[in-house]
């Protein structure tokens, strides 16, 4: 399974995207066996949605309906292919053609729905103004492994005598433009890191691995906030580094100013020695040199004084900007401690009521586990409202998503119900027909190997030899 999600944007190639997005069981049948990338037992999961507000599902139509838009409002023909121009400093500037209808490609989970995708899109438009035209889930993609895989790899099943490795994406197709003014909009390097923290957040972080509900979900939400504390020290250690680079490169300074004044210095002295030598000859011969001497001495002594005055001044600097930076770490920290002592304050007084609520009520606690498998498997908050609050029976029709099996199984007017289980009193059980929903899973899950065993079997007898 992965770990995070990621999303890829790129210039929608309308032709190839239509096609792709229509698959076709011919398509799949030109495919050799041990090639083939698609497993149409797994199709029936995939998921589309058009969206309805721009009264055409035609990629093509949509473009030629924006060309037209960016004309009534700019005045101006909508610039489709590259171009160049001259820069204000001469030089030969490319620039790209606009890309109304662009492409992006997510990574998802096996439990991952249209509704979650969906979100991703609304929150996309809701920040930036893009909006989502056509989503596609694609849960049938993949490859055949060479052998068994390592026990590591949660993702792959087998089919028959064969190990298949799931691709599970999803390609969102968003419409690049401002329809107000008739401009592309405007997305930076920031903007399209957000994008990926976004995706991640919706499609992995607040839909996590199974796990049973013992007050671990909400340490995970606990332990988000620590780690956004940490990412905060991260930036604080950050700054402190490029503060030290700045004092280390005033030190390389300074001790070039140092250099440069001992080669003044012996420069001085050797200027003295020979001042005394050119008075004495001066007074024996009378000489007009000695006076040059003498002020140049004294420009140099002038000269000296001025660096000695520099480098008080750069020392001056210096212990200011260690004083600042040392007074801005102490109230970084100060804060960021505060911060954490308050939040750790908040986390115990939730976990302290928590154990007193479970002692208090010892089903809350099945209770709270029954609501997250209702909601694992797909109930909405009406139903499972019925089953815990009213305790109430209800019949339904469709899909339902199994953890374990990472997968939809197909349910025909079959009662869900929430007892007291047969084995303990302390513990529930959601029952589909008075049968428990873990075995009910389980027996539909075996229908499903024997009926894709069976065939892989006839397939393969149907090929028979060739000579």
């Amino acid at each position: 399974m992965a770990t995070k999600s990621s999303i890829h944007i790129k210039p929608c190639n309308i032709a190839s995207s239509e096609a792709h997005n229509r698959r076709t069981d011919e398509y799949i049948r030109n495919i050799g066996v041990s090639k083939i990338y698609v497993v149409s037992e797994l199709s029936a999961d995939n998921e589309q949605w058009i969206n309805p507000n721009f009264g055409t599902p035609e990629l093509q139509t949509h473009y030629d309906n924006i060309k037209r838009m960016v004309k009534e409002k700019t005045g101006r023909a909508m610039q489709e292919k590259e171009r160049e121009r001259k820069g204000k400093n001469g030089k030969i500037i490319k620039v790209a053609g606009c890309s109304p209808i662009r492409e992006g490609v997510l990574l998802i989970r096996a439990d991952t729905t249209l509704a979650d995708v969906r979100e991703f899109g609304e929150e996309c438009q809701r920040r930036w103004g893009i909006t989502p035209l056509q989503i596609f889930l694609h849960k049938d993609e993949g490859h055949w492994l060479g052998e068994k895989p390592d026990a590591e790899d949660k993702e792959s099943f087998q089919v028959g005598e064969k190990w298949f490795k799931p691709n599970y994406h999803a390609h969102i197709v968003f419409d690049w433009m401002n329809h107000d003014t008739g401009k592309s909009r405007k997305l930076n390097d920031e903007d399209m890191a957000k994008m990926q923290t976004l995706a991640s957040d919706i499609l992995m972080m607040e839909r996590g691995q199974s796990k049973n509900v013992t007050g671990k979900e909400h340490l995970e939400r606990n332990d988000f906030i620590i780690e956004k504390q940490k990412a905060e020290l991260q930036r604080i250690d950050a700054a402190k580094r490029h503060k030290e680079q700045q004092v280390e490169l005033a030190e390389q300074e300074l001790k070039q100013v140092k250099s440069e004044i001992r080669t003044d210095k012996l420069k001085s002295a050797a200027t003295d020695a020979a001042t005394a030598i050119a008075s004495g000859v001066g007074s024996l011969f009378g000489s007009g040199k000695l006076k040059e001497l003498e002020h140049s001495n004294v420009e140099l002594h002038q000269e000296i004084a001025k660096r000695n005055k520099s480098i008080d001044d750069l020392k001056v600097r210096m212990q200011q900007m260690q004083e600042q930076h040392g007074k801005q770490i102490r109230n970084l920290q100060g804060v960021h401690n505060q911060e954490l002592e308050a939040k750790d304050k908040e986390i115990s007084r939730l976990n302290t009521i928590l154990e007193k609520a479970f002692n208090w009520f010892p089903l809350l606690k099945e209770m709270l586990r029954m609501e997250k498998l209702c909601y694992a498997i797909g109930f909405t908050k009406d139903m499972v409202n019925s089953l815990l609050t009213k305790k109430e029976a209800i019949r339904c029709n469709g899909k339902i998503y199994s953890e374990e099996h990472r997968r939809r199984f197909e349910i025909k007017n079959d009662i869900f119900k929430i007892e007291k289980s047969s084995v303990d009193n302390n513990k529930l059980v959601l029952t589909i027909n008075r049968q428990p929903i873990g075995e009910w899973f389980k027996e539909q899950w075996e229908k499903l190997r024997q009926g894709l065993r069976q065939s892989v079997e006839e397939s393969r007898k149907s090929r028979g030899f060739k000579l």
